[in-house]
């Protein structure tokens, strides 16, 4: 089971933004760039995250990309379900009635508790809390390249 790039690119770009647009918007070219995602892929991703409330769009000279909201507010499981749509490992676990069998499936209870694992551990998970492992990644990084 696997998120596809939407999911994984859309969280890239807004980790960009937690760390590089705090000083006004970012054009999407630039994140494309530091991210290494196609401009197009990432044109595609930004509808759905202003949609949801997640960016916002500048227009003009000083126009980009920025957050609608802080780091610290966004949750991933907003951006995952934003891009991706609802996760579930299977169609029966949200919508049992597919199945005639669901309520009497015990591998169905298994994909039931990876999802709702799943949810729990991008429901815990914030951009600020991204960023900061991120900062640190950076900084551990600096140290080993200082002592080299």
């Amino acid at each position: 089971m696997k998120l596809s790039t939407k999911g994984h690119y859309g969280i890239q770009a807004l980790l960009d933004l937690a760390l590089n647009g705090g000083k006004g918007p970012v054009l999407l070219k630039n994140i494309a760039r530091r991210q290494q995602i196609s401009l197009s892929y990432l044109q595609h991703l930004i509808a759905p995250l202003v949609a949801g409330g997640i960016l916002r769009t500048t227009r003009g000279a000083r126009g980009g990309v920025s957050l609608a909201k802080s780091p610290e507010e966004i949750k991933l499981s907003q951006v995952v379900q934003l891009l991706e749509g609802p996760i579930a490992p299977l169609e029966c676990i949200d919508n049992p009635g597919i199945c005639g069998r669901a309520e009497l499936c015990v591998t169905r209870d298994i994909w039931g508790e990876v999802k709702k694992a799943m949810n729990g551990v991008l429901e815990s998970t914030t951009l600020q809390d991204l960023a900061g492992q991120q900062r640190e990644k950076e900084r551990a990084e600096e140290k080993v390249m200082y002592y080299i």
